[in-house]
This record gives C-alpha cells, structure tokens and sequence, in this order.
C-alpha cells in the first residue's frame, strides 16, 4: 500500500476529474438544452480551463496528497476551496466572452453537484478500499524495525489510521522492552525469522542514525525475501517539518527547508499579484486618500508628511521603508536605537493616533510593493537596531530574508504586532514572531495570502490590528 501511492494519486484525480466534466455537461443540459450546448461548442474551451484549475488548484493545495490519512472536514474544505476557483472561472469566462448560456443557474447546478459528487467519491473510495483490503491478500503484513520516538509515530499516525489495510506485526529492537512497548516482538537479528513466520509483505526501518551501520543487513534480508523496505531517516532532529527529497543527477538530496516561493513559477505569480494588487490600490483608493491624509497631517502636526527608515528586505538587504509620520519631529525616535512605540506613547501625535490605530499609516507601502521592496503578505520588516537585538535572541532570523518582507503577515494575524518595552515579554514575543514567519515561508501558498489579507481586513474593522 505504500507503494502504491502514486497509483492512489493518479486514480482519484482521474475519477475527480471524470465526474467534473459530467457534471459540467449535466449541469449546462440542466441549465439549458443539450441542443443550445453543442450549438455554442466553444464552450468546450471553458471545460477544458476548468480541467486545468481543478488539477492545478488540487496540487497547490495537496488535496491528493493526503492518502485518505486526513479528515473528511480537512478534504471538504479543500473541495470548497477547488470549487470556488472553478466558479469564479466560469463567471469570467461567461463575462468575457459574453455568453448567455451558462446563466446562475448553471453556476449554481455545477458548484453544489460538484461538492456533492466530489464528497461521495471520497466517502465511496474510501469504504470501498476497506472492503477490498479486508481480504487477505490485499492486507499488507508490516514490520517496523526500530521502536523510538520516530517509529511510534509513524505507526500513529499511519497505520494505526489504516488498520484495514494494514496488519501489523510489531516492532524489532535491540532495545530492553518496556510496558509501553507491549507491540516489540524481536530484535533486529530476529527480521528473516519473523518475515518467515508472519509473512511479511513491507518492512519500515526506523532505526535512529547511530544504528544505520544495520542497514545493509537489513536491506540484504529483505531482498532475499522479494520484502519491499521503507527508510525514514532519523534527521528530524536537524530539519523542519517541511523538508523535500529530489534527485540531482544520480544522487538523492535532501532539502532541509522546502520552500514553496524557492521555485520561479510560484516567485513570479506572488510578485505578479503584488503588482495587480497594490496598482489597483494605488489607483482606485490612495489617489484620492493621501492629499487627504496629508492635509491633516500637516494641519495638525508640524514636520515631514511621509517617514523613510531604513529596514531588513530581501537577501538581508536595507531598503527605503515609507509610512505616514505619526511621532512628533522633535523625538523622532522612531528612527533611534531600539525603542518600541507603545499604546499611550507620548511621542504619538493626535493624527497620528488615529492613523496608527486604523493602520492607514501603513499606506505608503503599497508603493514598496509596487517597487518590489516588500510583497502584500510576508514578514515584517525589522528596522535595523532591532534586527540587531532581534538576532541575539533568535539565531535563525536570517531565514526570513528568503522572501520579500510583507504588508502584513502571518504573525501579525495571530496578534504578534509589535514590541514590549519588558525585555522578558519582548523576547517571548520575538520568539513566536520569529516562528510563525518561519512557518509561512515553509508553507506559503495563495490560498494562505489571501487568508491573510482577509484576516487583516476583518481586523482593521475591528480595530485589533496594528503593523509596526
């Protein structure tokens, strides 16, 4: 069965993609005539784009990645996702090619249809594969050889999830055995004898690096025995969670961080949306919104209208980052040593209250956007004195120069916004901030931007959000 991976991949995706375009044939017969549908045949085109975007979109978001392992509340909500790109398609396409066949009500058919039929298949497949696997030799009778932390959680998170597919023999160590470790049926010597008696069809190697001296050994007895072997290589200890394998000529790698905006396809549709983005922006809302934000400022506040500091972008390189000021000139201590603006801060001019509480202090930076300075949603860039501080508490901060600092970011979201002048907080605070940045590189998608964007939106309403 874990083998078969791939083949479970390609089955589903061609059992989802089967069903989308006889929904989509149903529905357009539903919504008008069969008739109308083959009389307007570029219609066609439309189905072959949502083709596309169903496998695109399913590979963004690992929707055929999961090998039933996951919820069906987790993969219904990467159908709605998938349904959504699929209707917002239609809807253009309809739009600009000015047809009137596919009506609301086609959209309407399609969408739920679809939802509907895509979430039957994956209840459907998955009692189907249970019924099939209750036969004896289509059970895969796996040994784990090695019982440490590693092992244990692949057999819990794995096969303990899939017991109808999966017979488990037990586990092989040279360890003393334990009360937890009820299921330790051998030790390593013990593999053949145990392949023998319980029939072993797949062997999972879990040994910790120390013990990979073994591993041709075990390789050896395996191959007598036509028993496929499965490494897990004990270096989680060394890399994140998010780690990827390739090859390079006739050479595996390992790539300790996997990031998805490593790749040039995906750095070039963040950046193309960054740039869509921040000149819709610039064009519809900041034309008019800053000569009004200006007036003000400067009626209410003596001093500079716009604040330039120097802060941490890409490649670790300082860039010219702008704001509305909203400190008094005379303190300007926004561009000093570290010292973090606090709510009540008496450096705070009365505008400039108001502009940093509903974050239109911020504006200005649609055009580091525009620039290629910073992204809609990234890290936050750290002004350089406290990029200083904040290298001294958490060595990998460097990792958050992979990528374009943001507008907002992930961070920010879950309430990490700013300093505190309390050296303890202030470096709990650095800590988390630091982590979840590090999280959004390693698991940055679209769907997690405009989540982000989203999130921002609702909170800026609320008034709970505030970028520094």
């Amino acid at each position: 069965m874990i083998a078969n991976q791939r083949s479970n991949y390609y089955f589903r995706l061609f059992l989802d993609l089967l069903l989308l375009n006889i929904i989509f044939t149903a529905s357009a017969i539903l919504a008008q005539s069969f008739q109308t549908l083959m009389a307007r045949n570029h219609m066609f085109i439309l189905l072959a784009a949502l083709n596309f975007l169903w496998y695109f979109t399913s590979n963004v978001n690992g929707f055929y990645e999961d090998n039933n392992l996951r919820s069906f509340s987790f993969q219904f909500n990467n159908i709605l996702k998938n349904t959504f790109v699929q209707i917002i398609a239609a809807i253009l396409f309809i739009f600009i090619a000015k047809e009137d066949l596919f009506t609301r009500n086609f959209i309407l058919i399609y969408a739920f249809v679809l939802i509907f039929f895509i979430s039957i298949r994956i209840q459907l497949l998955k009692m189907l594969i249970g019924k099939l696997s209750l036969r004896e030799n289509k059970i895969q009778n796996i040994v784990i050889v090695g019982s440490g932390e590693v092992a244990r959680n692949f057999y819990n998170s794995t096969i303990k999830k899939q017991s109808f597919s999966y017979k488990f023999a037990g586990y092989l160590d040279d360890v003393t055995a334990e009360p937890t470790r009820t299921a330790l049926i051998g030790k390593i010597d013990d593999l053949e004898k145990v392949i023998l008696s319980k029939n072993i069809n797949e062997v999972i190697v879990a040994l910790p690096i120390q013990e990979f001296a073994r591993l041709d050994q075990i390789i050896k007895v395996c191959n007598r025995h036509a028993v496929r072997v499965h490494i897990i290589p004990d270096y989680f200890r060394f890399i994140s969670k998010k780690f990827r394998i390739t090859m390079f000529e006739n050479f595996p790698i390992i790539t300790i961080r996997d990031e998805p905006l490593a790749e040039a396809h995906w750095r070039f549709t963040k950046r193309l949306i960054d740039i869509l983005f921040s000149l819709f922006i610039i064009i519809l809302f900041l034309s008019w919104l800053i000569p009004l934000i200006v007036i003000f400022i400067k009626l209410f506040s003596r001093g500079t209208v716009f604040f330039v500091q120097k802060r941490i972008g890409m490649k670790n390189k300082a860039f010219n980052f702008y704001k509305f000021r909203t400190l008094i000139t005379s303190a300007n201590s926004e561009n000093q040593s570290f010292s973090p603006v606090i709510a009540g801060d008496s450096r705070i001019t009365k505008i400039g209250s108001i502009l940093r509480r509903t974050n239109l202090d911020e504006l200005p930076q649609f055009f580091n956007i525009l620039k290629g300075d910073m992204s809609i949603v990234g890290p936050r860039p750290h002004f350089l004195p406290y990029n200083e501080v904040y290298s001294e508490i958490v060595d990998e901060i460097k990792l958050r120069s992979r990528v374009r600092p943001g507008l907002t970011g992930w961070a920010q979201v879950h309430g990490l916004r700013g300093d505190s002048t309390d050296p303890i907080e202030n470096e709990r605070r650095t800590r988390k901030r630091i982590e979840y940045d590090i999280w959004y590189i390693e698991n940055w998608s679209i769907w997690l931007d405009i989540q982000i964007i989203i999130l921002t939106i609702w909170q800026m309403i609320k008034g709970e959000t505030r970028a520094v």
